[in-house]
């Protein structure tokens, strides 16, 4: 069965997102547990936590489809060893933010290299760093998601996760979360059903569905291979309609959260109720 839902906004606390989840229609969403765009958040209080799980009682949301995202600021790649110290405290944080909130699952983007190092040697960044969150947090998943590859962004390929996967000592703790968008910019065709199993054939030998934790269900407004990370309305960009088709009918992508991050929130329903329509 399908899970899906959007990137909805905890504005006033975290325990509004599954109030806002709730108006759409969702089975999943996404949230920022925090600011997104600052370093520093408050702590979760008493009141909030308890908010938080009276509402998502209410909303019947289990947690494993819940796909929180981490702050734009963090990058455990980072080539300078004290800004990377910042981005892993701060990284800590969040994970502890999830395990509070009884969150599965945290995702995030890899790293960025900057131009000023090698790839291999920020990706070793980003996996040393992830196993001394690992080490030092319990029971959240850490879940990498693939990039445009926009930028010095790392991510966009998918020997890019396998490596930083390969460098995980707690294998059990460490997922994957696929951007359809990111996918097709970095040069994944998934438009007719023959390029769509070949793209996911190659993830399945190069990741491993094992790994699957969560999707970001996109359009694109950049051509294939473009490297750019621009969102666009289901349908209304280049992917076209068919390739979600196919993704709503394929069953290793049952169970997890499917999150739409569409441009326009207005019709966030009404795209989770074609979505479901395409399932036969």
């Amino acid at each position: 069965m399908k899970y899906i839902g959007a990137h909805v906004s905890a504005s006033g606390g975290v325990f509004n997102a599954p109030i806002n989840a709730t108006k759409i229609g969702a089975k999943a969403f996404s949230l920022f547990t925090k600011n997104q765009r600052q370093w520093n958040a408050k702590a979760l209080d008493n009141k909030t936590i308890d908010l938080w799980f009276k509402e998502l009682e209410k909303s019947k949301i289990e947690t494993k489809h819940i796909l929180p995202h981490d702050s734009y600021l963090i990058n455990l790649g980072h080539p300078d060893s004290e800004a990377r110290e910042k981005s892993l405290q701060s990284f800590i944080d969040e994970v502890q933010r999830c395990e509070i909130l009884d969150l599965d699952r945290l995702n995030f983007h890899p790293g960025s290299h900057l131009r000023q190092i090698s790839e291999e040697e920020c990706l070793d960044n980003i996996s040393e760093s992830m196993n001394i969150v690992l080490d030092q947090t319990s029971g959240v998943k850490l879940v990498l998601e693939n990039t445009a590859g926009q930028g010095s962004n790392l991510g966009y390929k998918f020997e890019h996760l396998a490596y930083i996967i390969d460098k995980i000592e707690d294998k059990s703790r460490v997922g994957v979360c696929i951007d359809t968008c990111h996918m097709f910019t970095a040069g994944y065709d998934i438009r007719t059903k023959e390029a769509y199993d070949k793209t996911w054939d190659e993830f399945g030998k190069i990741v491993g569905f094992e790994y699957l934790s969560g999707m970001h269900i996109n359009d694109s407004k950049p051509p294939l291979g473009a490297k750019v990370d621009r969102h666009d309305s289901l349908g209304a960009g280049q992917i076209g309609w068919d390739s979600f088709k196919f993704l709503m009918n394929d069953d290793r992508m049952d169970d997890i959260p499917l999150i739409l991050e569409t441009i326009d929130e207005n019709i966030w329903t009404q795209e989770i109720e074609t979505l479901y329509s395409f399932v036969k």
